[in-house]
């Protein structure tokens, strides 16, 4: 049960009479619904214009035992039927009606009884004072009762006919009713006309009134009589005929205390609630990142002390990049400077090396496309698994986009360097039906022989690369920052013996997977909770 689901419970605890004991020493909401009706009577023949009008629909709602054909009230058994008498003398059962029983002090009415639902009283714009509060909807914030800006009439532009309102006044949008945008006006004001001032008097605390408006109860049968597609609202006549469960005066008190005591403790479950929901979220990524970055350390597996050392193995990419080079396969660059120490991030385990991305990886140049190819752009890639998808984007060469242009086998690996901190990477993992050719967006990295392609892919992955490619040093640009080659192939890289490389890469390979299963499964546990959340209608 998340934040929202308690306090709707704790809302329609309240008007059920389950949230608070009755108190036998309190005045019956019979008698205090006599008084109701008799003030309002007053206040019909004052004439209080704008106020108050008498309904030509009010009915009385009572509780009476059946006797054959007569009905006599008030009744002494346990179960009660409930009959409503409308002005017109007309009298009808109405307990199946009824959906949900109250306590024997409570009474039902409808909420046309207790306020001015409707009657509201109506103010040109230029009969408000300058320096006057405007409430407009999207001041309010949905579900908590609470004003999140106050204007003055001043600081509004266009003006339209408001609904004049008076500190105390409960004040209901009818708009939109399922937001719950439901407040007690802290002082007097003019609202849109979306919004209802409604005043229930002293009889009836507005606070509970609040409360009853905001529950499950309440907001279920708006949801039900609401008319409108895109913007449902409730109509007078449905509001004046909702069903309002009526507690004693004292016992209203005693309900908005316990709401109101109870309130702080739910706003600290909705917080626990949100920061577990975000460490839930984020565990996945956090775990997937805390692997990739032990592995590169060297602390995901064990060292061997028989493996040959990465010493050995640069001497060998050494010799494998001199022979390309005689074989024109790929062209002399200036050396890079050596690895300082000052430059390395980490310790890493005797038998590894630190080494510059360009001197263990290599790319086959470019080329203009002369024929039909199949060409990888970003979009080509999955960036939330890195791979490629599985369609492939065939061009003619008349058709060839100028960034067409990089050389790509199988085996190399795609690096987009604009935004990188997207991921849009991948592995070339199959043939294609054409030559393929990549974006210029992409750095492609043919890697040596004694490099795994897996490793090094796993290490771009890594949080050490990926803070250094996304750093303001080296991602340059505001709405598509990216790195260029320089600053790209600058980067260290730890590396292991070839034999641990594998290792490592297998590690990852058993792990990693189950890391994506759990993240599919909370998918699937947060899918299945919004299905049953709506199949049961449970806000």
């Amino acid at each position: 049960m998340n934040a929202r689901q308690l306090k709707n419970s704790i809302l329609q605890m309240a008007v059920q009479g389950k949230l608070v004991p009755q108190d036998p020493n309190d005045e019956p909401a019979s008698v205090l619904l006599e008084r109701i009706r008799a003030e309002k009577q007053r206040l019909i023949r004052l004439n209080k214009a704008g106020k108050i009008k008498k309904d030509k629909n009010e009915s009385v709602i009572y509780r009476a035992q059946p006797v054959g054909a007569r009905f006599i009230a008030p009744f002494e058994q346990n179960e009660p039927r409930f009959f409503e008498r409308t002005a017109d003398g007309t009298v009808r059962d109405i307990t199946d009606e009824l959906p949900f029983d109250v306590p024997e002090t409570w009474e039902w009415v409808r909420l046309g009884t207790l306020c001015n639902f409707g009657y509201c009283e109506n103010v040109e714009p230029d009969k408000i004072a300058p320096d006057a509060w405007l409430l407009d909807l999207e001041d309010i914030e949905k579900d908590t009762g609470r004003v999140i800006q106050r204007k003055k009439k001043h600081e509004v532009k266009a003006l339209s006919t408001k609904h004049f309102f008076t500190a105390g006044q409960v004040l209901y949008s009818k708009l939109r009713p399922y937001l719950n945008k439901v407040i007690i006006a802290d002082d007097d004001g003019f609202c849109t006309s979306e919004i209802l001032p409604l005043d229930f008097g002293t009889d009836v605390y507005n606070r509970y009134a609040q409360a009853y408006l905001m529950s499950p109860f309440f907001v279920e049968y708006v949801t039900q009589c609401s008319y409108g597609v895109k913007m449902p609202r409730l109509g007078t006549q449905d509001g004046r005929n909702a069903l309002v469960p009526l507690p004693p005066l004292a016992e209203q008190r005693r309900i908005v205390e316990r709401i109101e005591q109870l309130l702080p403790h739910i706003a600290e479950y909705d917080d626990a609630e949100q920061k577990l929901t975000a460490l839930n979220a984020a565990f996945p990524d956090q775990i997937k990142k805390s692997i990739l970055q032990a592995a590169v350390q060297g602390k995901l597996v064990e060292q061997n002390p028989n493996d040959e050392p990465a010493s050995l193995l640069l001497e060998r990419i050494r010799t494998e990049k001199e022979q390309l080079i005689k074989a024109g396969k790929i062209k002399k660059e200036k050396p890079l400077p050596p690895v300082t120490e000052d430059e390395i991030p980490f310790d890493i385990p005797e038998t590894w090396a630190w080494v510059r991305l360009r001197d263990v990886v290599y790319n086959h140049g470019q080329t203009k496309p002369q024929s039909d190819f199949c060409y990888i752009d970003i979009g080509s890639i999955n960036n939330q698994q890195q791979r490629l998808n599985e369609n492939e984007t065939i061009l003619t060469a008349s058709k060839a986009p100028s960034r067409a242009r990089k050389i790509v086998k199988q085996g190399d690996i795609l690096y987009s360097t604009v935004r990188p901190y997207l991921h849009n990477m991948c592995i070339v993992d199959r043939k294609f039906s054409h030559t393929p050719i990549a974006s210029t967006g992409f750095a492609v990295m043919a890697c040596y022989e004694g490099l795994s392609n897996r490793y090094l892919f796993n290490f771009l992955l890594s949080p050490d690369f990926d803070n250094y490619a996304n750093s303001i040093e080296n991602s340059k640009g505001v709405a598509y920052p990216a790195i260029n080659d320089s600053r790209l192939y600058n980067a260290l890289v730890p590396l292991p013996p070839l034999a641990e490389q594998y290792r490592i890469v297998d590690k990852c390979e058993k792990l990693l997977p189950h890391i994506e299963r759990c993240r599919d499964m909370g998918a699937q546990a947060s899918r299945l909770h919004e299905y049953l959340r709506q199949a049961l209608n449970y806000e």
